[in-house]
């Protein structure tokens, strides 16, 4: 008789969503000797909207929820015990009854540029084709390639590296977490830095949301999960949501931010609005303790409400 798993992880069926979690897994299993017996833990594959939908941009169609709306109710229903998520596709305001616990060791925050024609993103010719679902990306890409043209290119990394393989584009922009945790580093072109293509909110990052309803296994639950979340990752996070969070994001404003530590142990919050044709980028910096990263969310929202005024379409 096959043992009853101990932890349902629920994720999305992608092959870099199930990348995502065994890197999980890996770490709980790490932390846990029990959790090493066979069947412990049990991965659960759910289709989602967004997977299904892969016409239109996220924009389109209701934005990230649609990432996560039916593995948050497989979770509420208790079907599931985890929600795993790349945080990038998490809403700023979760579902009430549920909490991020847990956030796994960053990957690399840059996005990548990748074609097989050009060998850097300022060298593509003019009328050139750039293939990205993110508003993000497509505002960026206006204001500093103006003459580049822009298509819709939904999918999952296979089905992005496909098209671009195929011609349909030429490049496109892809994150660089998940090419190396696909183990497609070689198919990077150029990583881009901070600078040239700022990433989404909570780029590079894995979460466990789990409910927060009293109960034994619920409490047990969150003390596995605390033994291996990474504080550093955790604070960063939780700066760069803040400041999301201030601004009302969604996925009809192009935002973008990252947190990082500086050798005095201070934490950088760096923030950006777009302007969705790409005409103007507003930019605030905060620096502060490390531990007040809700702070620095929030004063660096609140200037950048206040400086982009009718470019936050959200």
């Amino acid at each position: 008789m096959k043992k009853t798993p101990l932890i349902r992880v629920g994720t999305r069926g992608s092959k870099l969503a199930l990348a995502q979690a065994r890197e999980f897994q890996k770490h709980l299993e790490m932390a846990h000797d029990f959790l090493r017996e066979p069947n412990s833990i049990e991965i659960v594959k759910i289709k989602t909207t967004g997977d299904r939908v892969q016409d239109r941009s996220l924009s389109e169609i209701g934005g990230k929820r649609l990432f996560m709306k039916e593995i948050e109710e497989a979770l509420l229903e208790k079907r599931i015990d985890i929600a795993l998520h790349s945080v990038k596709d998490v809403e700023t305001c979760l579902t009430s009854g549920t909490e991020l616990t847990c956030i796994l060791p960053r990957e690399e925050i840059n996005d990548a540029f990748l074609s097989n024609t050009e060998t850097k993103f300022d060298e593509l010719p003019g009328a050139s084709i750039i293939g990205t679902s993110s508003i993000r990306r497509a505002a960026l890409i206006k204001n500093k390639r103006p003459d580049l043209l822009i298509k819709v290119f939904r999918g999952n990394v296979d089905t992005r590296l496909a098209k671009l393989d195929r011609g349909e584009v030429d490049a496109t922009i892809l994150a660089v977490a998940g090419l190396k945790r696909l183990g497609l580093s070689e198919r990077i072109t150029q990583s881009l830095s901070l600078d040239e293509m700022p990433p989404a909110i909570g780029q590079g990052a894995i979460g466990a949301q789990c409910r927060v309803s009293p109960g034994a296994f619920e409490e047990q639950l969150r003390e596995w999960l605390n033994t291996i979340n990474h504080e550093d990752s955790c604070l960063r996070i939780t700066a760069e949501r803040a400041m999301l969070a201030r601004l009302g994001g969604s996925c009809q404003t192009p935002i973008a931010g990252f947190a990082c530590f500086q050798e005095n142990s201070k934490m950088t919050l760096k923030g950006y609005v777009i302007s969705p044709d790409g005409s103007r980028i507003h930019c605030e910096t905060e620096s502060g303790c490390r531990w007040d990263g809700i702070r620095l969310g929030e004063v660096v929202g609140e200037k950048l409400l206040i400086k982009a005024g009718s470019d936050l379409t959200g």
